[in-house]
């Protein structure tokens, strides 16, 4: 038995290291994250996750760690900014408001997956010019939903959070063990 973590995203392996558990093997899948037709948050990033688990290549007996994070401001999504405008544009919508952060997790072990979603309140404060140009230059905004990591530099931006600061990281602390222990991994006998 394996476990799988099909994510390359260090902040999840990070995550996982918080409470013991190192994956054997790391194997992004490669799926379409397009959202379909008037599809909302909460079910795209559900979706995502578990089509994910289903994506990456495993034995009957591995277990695959998946999960999507997806950042909504009321019906809308917003993905990985394409470029640095479409980051501005991301930053300044959601500047001065609160919006949330959905991360689904899929764990799926021979043909059972097992799933859930962390959805946690953010709030950006307004931000000045100076900030928005400096985070902008800084590059942290490539390659993260909402065009944010709370975890980095932008994290100087947000005054007020509800939820799991692990799900707006990309990967819930508590759901993810809890999906694990589900599955049959051992998870606190490695920790």
């Amino acid at each position: 038995m394996r476990l799988i973590l099909g994510s390359a995203s260090p902040r999840r392996k990070e995550i996982l290291a918080q409470i013991g558990l190192v994956p054997d093997l790391i194997l992004p899948p490669d799926i379409d994250e397009d959202p379909r037709k008037g599809e909302l948050p909460r079910p795209y990033a559900a979706r995502l996750a578990r089509e994910k688990a289903l994506a990456v290549p495993a034995g009957p007996d591995d277990v695959v760690l998946c999960a999507d994070t997806t950042v909504a401001l009321g019906r809308r999504i917003l993905g990985k900014p394409a470029d640095a405008a479409e980051a501005a544009a991301f930053l300044t919508k959601l500047a001065g408001r609160r919006h949330e952060v959905i991360t689904a997790v899929a764990v799926r072990r021979g043909d059972r997956v097992w799933a859930r979603e962390s959805v946690s309140a953010v709030k950006i404060k307004r931000l000045s010019d100076d900030e928005l140009n400096a985070y902008l230059a800084s590059g942290e905004w490539q390659g993260k939903a909402g065009g944010y990591g709370i975890q980095g530099l932008a994290g100087a931006f947000i005054p007020w959070i509800s939820g799991s600061f692990t799900g707006i990281m990309g990967l819930p602390v508590a759901e993810t063990a809890a999906l694990l222990v589900a599955a049959g991994w051992p998870v606190w006998r490695q920790a």
